[in-house]
Parts: C-alpha cells; structure tokens; sequence
C-alpha cells in the first residue's frame, strides 16, 4: 500500500533547517537564511515524481521551495 504523504499546513510558521539544504542553494539564500530561517508555507510543488515540496515566504518577502524534511516547526 502507498505511503500517506502527511503534509505541513498552509499558513503554518516553520523554520528552514540550514544544515539539510547548505550544499543546495546560493551563497546569498544561506545568508538569508542564517539571519532568519523562519517562514511560512504558502503553498506545495511537486518535487521529481515522487516527492511534494513546500512554497516558503520568507521574512524579508522572497519565495523559495524546500523539500519537506528540509524544514521543521518554528
């Protein structure tokens, strides 16, 4: 039986695990992110097939997708 994706809400405050994501986006997302890691889901995007990731808005207004096990509850 196929595994039930179990979601993390639209709307919901959480913060971007940098250590996960470090070796994947640009310098200037990582310093971003150092200065707040926190943002808020906005909506979900299919990753390769076989994932679902999440649309983050973070403080300073920029929109970025991460992996689901990238991020955590703020």
């Amino acid at each position: 039986m196929p595994k039930t994706a179990t979601l993390t809400r639209i709307g919901s405050r959480i913060k971007i695990n940098l250590e996960q994501v470090r070796d994947r986006i640009p310098p200037n997302l990582i310093k971003k992110l150092e200065e707040d890691p926190r943002g808020t889901v906005l909506d979900y995007k299919m990753t390769d097939g076989t994932g679902i990731g999440v649309v983050i808005k973070l403080s300073d207004g920029t929109k970025k997708w991460f992996f689901e096990d990238e991020i955590k509850g703020s």
